[in-house]
C-alpha cells in the first residue's frame, strides 16, 4: 500500500563545505582583492588602496578567514532552505494535516495514504509510516487494544526520530558560526587597533599609512564579523521555526491517528 518514503539528507559533510569555501576566500583575497590595479603604484604591500577592494585587502590575513565564515553560512543557509522546502512537500502542512484528520475520522485509510503520497515531505513519510502500522494493528488478533496503541504510538516516535536528525543537520555549525564570526572579527579588530597604535608610538611622530593600515584592519574585520554573526543569527532562528513547525505538525497527527484508533476500534 505504501510507497517507500523519501528523506532529504542535504549536505553530510559540513567540513567538505569549509574547505570549498576556504580555497574561494583565498582565491578571492589573493587574486581579486589583492590585484594590483587597486593600490598606487600598483603595490598591495605599501601601496595606499585606491579603491574599496584595496581597503578590504588591507584588513589583513583576518580577512580570508572571515570571508571563509560567511561563505559557509551562506552555503549552509541555501543547503538547508532547500531540504526544508522538500521536507515540507508540495502542500500547505496546516492543510494536509486537516485533510488526513478528516480522512482519519471516516476511517478512510487508502484515501489518507493517497494524501501522502501526493504530499510527500517529512510529515507525510510519518504518516506514511503509521499508517502501515495501523493496517498491522487491524488485522492483528493477538494483542489487546491498549497494546495496539501504544504500538501506534510507538511507530509515531520511531518516524519523527528517523525525521528529525534530517531536519537539525548543520545547524549546530550555523549556530556556532553566529559566535565564531564575531569572535574572529574582534580578533581583527584588536590587532588592527594594535598596529594603529603602533604607528602612533613610532619615533614619538605618527607614521600616517601606517596607522591607516591599521584603522582599515579594524573596521574591516569588525565589519565582516557582525555581517557574519548577524547572518548566521537570522538563518539559525529562520530554520529552527520552520522545524518547530514541522514537529508540531507530526505530533498533532500522530496524536489524531492514535486518537482514531482508540475511539473507532473496540480492540
Amino acid at each position: 500500500m505504501a510507497t517507500k518514503a523519501k528523506r532529504f539528507k542535504g549536505i553530510e559533510s559540513a567540513f567538505l563545505v569549509i574547505l570549498l569555501c576556504a580555497a574561494v576566500a583565498v582565491s578571492v583575497f589573493i587574486f581579486i582583492l589583492g590585484d594590483p590595479a587597486n593600490f598606487a603604484n600598483e603595490d598591495p604591500v605599501n601601496g595606499h588602496p585606491e579603491n574599496m577592494l584595496g581597503t578590504i585587502y588591507k584588513g589583513g590575513f583576518i580577512v580570508p578567514v572571515l570571508q571563509t565564515l560567511f561563505l559557509t553560512v551562506i552555503v549552509l543557509s541555501v543547503e538547508r532552505a532547500i531540504v526544508l522546502m522538500k521536507a515540507m512537500g508540495k502542500g500547505k502542512t496546516a492543510k494536509f494535516v486537516a485533510a488526513i484528520k478528516a480522512k482519519l475520522a471516516n476511517n478512510d485509510i487508502a484515501g489518507a495514504q493517497a494524501l501522502c503520497d501526493k504530499q510527500q515531505g517529512c510529515v507525510a513519510n510519518v504518516v506514511t509510516s503509521v499508517l502501515v502500522k495501523y493496517e498491522q494493528m487491524e488485522k492483528d488478533t493477538r494483542l489487546t487494544k491498549e497494546q495496539k496503541l501504544a504500538v501506534i504510538q510507538q511507530e509515531v516516535e520511531e518516524a519523527t526520530a528517523l525525521e528529525l536528525p534530517a531536519l537539525n543537520q548543520n545547524l549546530p555549525i550555523i549556530a556556532t558560526l553566529t559566535t565564531l564570526g564575531t569572535l574572529v572579527g574582534l580578533l581583527g579588530t584588536v590587532m588592527g587597533m594594535i598596529k594603529s597604535f603602533s604607528a602612533l608610538a613610532s619615533d614619538g611622530a605618527a607614521d600616517s599609512v601606517a596607522l591607516s593600515a591599521g584603522i582599515s584592519e579594524a573596521l574591516i574585520n569588525t565589519a565582516f564579523g557582525i555581517a557574519t554573526g548577524a547572518l548566521a543569527v537570522i538563518s539559525y532562528n529562520f530554520f529552527t521555526s520552520k522545524i518547530d513547525n514541522l514537529t508540531f505538525a507530526i505530533d498533532e497527527i500522530g496524536f489524531s491517528i492514535v486518537g482514531t484508533y482508540a475511539a473507532t476500534h473496540e480492540n
